[in-house]
């Protein structure tokens, strides 16, 4: 297979506009309009935003006809035309405008009874028409693809099938099956050319590359009769039951491993929803229907955030072997820590910055007390710290922000006015902030820099301050006054936690835009003394703490929740901090019951994401 490293282009856009990057681990479901009728076992393909429709089903009472159509508009349901047929237990595939409805069961010979069917029917927006029909009679089965290119795959015949047929918009035709044959799919997703079977009985997950299926990853909850959407490479895998009990559990797919999100608000089963094609992705995804404690009508739309989990590493590459685009990214809760070089004096209620291979601290202190350890300055180059020369006001609760070869050292443990900068060699002294205050925190660059919060001697500060490389002048508050950790630059930061009077523990975050602060989500387990770790205000860490007690706690931001992520290997606080949400630094700290040397790097895998060229 040829590199498609060696093959480059396309400049990726960014972050906040990038939709390959998107990543759903931080969407949520919402109630919508109900369908008109209640029902399970339904057939729905198209798109959750705009143009969906859903079809047959089993309803209470019986003589309720079994064909009916509804359309859904992204807002309300209304009934259009019947399908041919009264069917149940079918699947679909295509959109809301243009779809096929296959793999379900219609009256059999004996009365009120219901088996596999080989028939199939089209959707043009307004009405149904008969096709040519599948080779394999089957009921339940995974579908995805077009209208003009799709796949079928298992499903009860009556038994267990391992069946696959593709679509050309006439005829269908028998190719490779699946790998193990089952039964109650409940639907699939993707494309003709590269599709996703999940769960069903027995249980198994398999990817379609267009020629042949490959087992892959297990979902975590065991289920059938589920929901599905999105692509291959980005799925969703719906509520269903196991084996007899109705859940509520929703997992995502990143290709390679299943993660759990956000539930349903209803447990149920045998839904009759989603957007198999995957055309949105897994963003766009709608299950209507279903069994739970009784028939259902209820309908749930899944959104995602328009920030990401998912970082663009800013290269797009084209692999020839697979004819396919790669984008590289990296995924924050796949992180994990590893020991770096230890400090050469430990030390703790310390700032610093940088990155996770080019990081400096200075100030501090130390258990027991030490008279030069508020003065210290070290330099980490990724394996090693060196001591360089000293601060001129040695102090402890210090912050200090940017580079090692440019940084700003200010505040401490007492309210005071002082400010320094470093040049790669020595310190010198500069202008002196507006307002003294103790244990505030800063993030930014040596000449665009903020200041935030603090201690003053009348409580807790909601001051901030900009620096402009000579000057320091007042801006707009925080919402919430109190001492704080900080990380970001200076047009977009963020603050995580911290002490507020009279002494309390806070979750609360803020977000800076650069004009004004803004709360956001909290983080799940309130805390101050904790490290964060930055590049913007869309993706960020967070680590250590005292909660109390203290703590090793690691959580990771999104741009819109905070998801807890593999611990800091040691319970910490007041520790040092460095680098960014995806290759972070921590180091210092007061653990139990003294302060400590250690340093710990945070790293994300980078991987490699398909995208798919409409």
């Amino acid at each position: 297979m040829a590199s498609y490293k060696t093959n480059k282009g396309f400049a990726v856009q960014t972050l906040s506009t990038d939709t390959v990057a998107s990543q759903i681990d931080t969407g949520a479901w919402a109630s919508a309009a109900s369908m008109n009728t209640a029902r399970i076992a339904s057939t729905g393909t198209g798109s959750a935003s705009s143009n969906y429709i859903i079809a047959g089903g089993y309803y209470l009472p019986p003589s309720v006809d079994r064909s009916a159509t509804e359309q859904y508009n992204g807002t309300a349901w209304t009934e259009v035309a019947d399908c041919p047929q009264d069917l149940t237990y079918g699947n679909g595939l295509g959109s809301g405008t243009s779809s096929l409805l296959a793999s379900y069961s219609q009256p059999g010979p004996v009365p009120g009874g219901y088996g596999p069917t080989t028939a199939t029917h089209k959707w043009n927006g307004s009405s149904w028409s008969t096709v040519n029909s599948m080779n394999t009679f089957r009921q339940n089965a995974g579908t995805a693809g077009s209208t003009t290119a799709g796949l079928i795959f298992g499903g009860t015949a009556p038994g267990a099938n391992a069946n696959t047929e593709s679509w050309d918009g006439t005829n269908w035709t028998e190719t490779s099956d699946l790998n193990t044959a089952k039964t109650d799919i409940g639907g699939g997703c993707g494309v003709q050319t590269a599709a996703l079977s999940a769960s069903g009985n027995p249980v198994t997950t398999e990817q379609w590359d267009g020629s042949s299926w490959t087992e892959v990853t297990e979902i975590n909850t065991p289920r059938q009769n589920s929901g599905k959407a999105g692509l291959y490479t980005s799925a969703l895998c719906i509520s269903g039951q196991n084996p007899s009990t109705y859940l509520a559990n929703v997992e995502v797919w990143n290709g390679t491993s299943w993660t759990e999100v956000s539930d349903v608000s209803t447990a149920r089963g045998y839904v009759g929803g989603m957007s198999p094609t995957g055309s949105a992705g897994s963003s766009d995804a709608i299950i209507a229907g279903g069994s739970g404690a009784s028939l259902s009508a209820a309908t749930e739309v899944w959104t995602t955030s328009s920030s990401f989990t998912k970082i663009n590493l800013g290269q797009v590459y084209y692999n020839s072997g697979s004819n396919a685009f790669k984008v590289t990214e990296q995924s924050l809760p796949t992180g994990t820590w590893a020991s770096g070089g230890a400090l050469n004096t430990a030390r703790y209620q310390i700032g610093g910055d940088g990155s996770s291979t080019a990081a400096i601290v200075a100030g501090g202190d130390v258990y027991p007390a030490s008279p030069r350890a508020g003065a210290i300055t070290e330099i980490y180059n990724g394996s090693t710290w060196t001591e360089v020369n000293d601060v001129n006001h040695a102090n402890q609760a210090v912050t200090n922000f940017g580079t090692t070869t440019s940084s700003i050292y200010v505040a401490g443990a007492n309210p005071t006015t002082y400010a320094e900068s470093w040049n790669g060699s020595n310190w010198t002294e500069i202008t002196t902030i507006n307002s003294a205050r103790s244990e505030a925190t800063g993030t930014g660059t040596s000449t665009a820099g903020i200041l935030i919060g603090g201690g003053t001697p009348g409580g807790k500060s909601t001051l901030t301050e900009l620096w402009n490389g000579s000057a320091w002048t007042e801006t707009t508050d925080i919402n919430t006054a109190r001492s704080t950790r900080s990380s970001g630059i200076q047009t977009s930061a963020l603050i995580v936690g911290g002490e507020t009077p009279p002494g309390a523990f806070t979750a609360n975050c803020e977000l800076w835009n650069g004009t004004s602060w803004t709360e956001t989500t909290d983080i799940n387990t309130a805390r101050k003394e904790n490290g964060v770790a930055a590049e913007n205000s869309s993706s960020a860490l967070t680590y250590g703490g005292n909660t109390p007690p203290i703590t090793s706690n690691t959580e990771a931001w999104n741009g819109s929740t905070w998801t807890e992520v593999n611990n800091y290997p040691t319970a910490n606080r007041y520790l040092g901090n460095a680098g960014s949400a995806t290759a972070a630094l921590g180091f210092g700290g007061f653990g139990s019951p003294t302060t400590i040397t250690t340093t710990a790097d945070w790293n994300v895998p980078e991987a490699n994401k398909t995208i798919t060229v409409g």
